[in-house]
């Protein structure tokens, strides 16, 4: 019988993206010897149990790690600086701590110093998800063929960092290592920078003449109808992303800003070249994303 990756599992949030780790796990019986499902929100934990993703259901989350070996933060980013200052005390050592954020400079100054000598922190972030919340929004199959970034800080134990990597791998998704700093300027522009856009198309057409707005509404081509999906994404979560990840994503908001107002001026005077070679830029990418198997 193969020994399990970790004896006793905890999942601090059982929101999307924790629902779908613990419906990917019920799917590899063994790899978690005993699953704990934490939830300060009452419906939450009900649910959760109601749909059997767990093995036991723990409203307080320093009770819930006590004794576990390995505890994921699947709480919006904002919420971790409490929630780590909270747990601190009840951590074994060996336990590794890890978490699902989308923002990791913030992550690390928030939960670092609260990590008790002996435990290893390794932090996570998978890059897949919906526009749904709560635990039934969960979804086995969610990361697969998705990839999981981890960025440990440097002397992290390996040991520790291969057992959240054998964890994701065994979820579906596919491992690489960055630097912190480097992942969140990379999701400034792949992913933070988007669902600000969005949210920002969305508004302004919110803010139009009613009449104007029933008809954008009514008459969604598929472009707008993609944003709308982005834009109704949690907005606890994303409002913490956008705080937390502020320097990097207002820097690729002024490049993007320029760029914008590059292709205003070239729609303004006609200047079909510019155009051209935007729109052929943005098929190459598109065709590439493709070709790697990310579109």
């Amino acid at each position: 019988m193969v020994e399990p990756l970790f004896n006793r599992l905890v999942l601090i949030g059982i929101g999307h993206i924790g629902a779908s780790i613990a419906g990917g796990l019920r799917l590899h019986p063994g790899i978690v010897g005993h699953l704990v499902i934490s939830d300060a929100d009452p419906a939450h934990l009900a649910r959760a149990e109601a749909l059997g993703l767990g093995d036991e259901y723990v409203a307080d989350a320093a009770a819930a790690v006590k004794g576990a070996d390995g505890v994921i933060l699947c709480t919006p980013v904002g919420s971790f600086a409490a929630i780590a200052e909270k747990i601190a005390p009840h951590l074994a050592p060996g336990c590794v701590l890890s978490d699902v954020g989308s923002t990791k400079g913030s992550v690390i100054r928030d939960v670092s110093p609260f990590v008790p000598e002996g435990v290893h922190f390794v932090p996570a972030h998978p890059m897949a998800g919906t526009e749904f919340s709560g635990p039934d929004a969960g979804l086995p199959n969610l990361f697969e063929g998705r990839w999981c970034l981890l960025t440990p800080e440097a002397g992290t134990s390996e040991a520790a960092i291969g057992k959240i990597e054998t964890l994701w791998q065994t979820l579906g998704a596919r491992t690489a290592r960055m630097d912190a700093a480097h992942h969140d300027r990379v999701l400034a522009i792949v992913s933070h920078l988007p669902h600000l856009i969005a949210f920002t198309i969305c508004g302004t057409a919110d803010d139009l003449a009613d009449e104007t707005r029933d008809e954008v509404l009514q008459f969604a081509a598929t472009g707008f109808r993609d944003f709308t999906r982005i834009a109704a994404s949690d907005p606890v979560m994303w409002r913490d992303i956008f705080i937390n990840n502020k320097d990097a994503l207002l820097e690729m908001l002024a490049r993007f800003s320029e760029d914008a107002q590059a292709m205003a001026r070239a729609v303004r005077w006609g200047d079909t070249n510019y155009i051209e070679d935007r729109i052929n830029r943005s098929r190459k990418i598109r065709k590439n994303l493709i070709d790697i198997k990310q579109a």
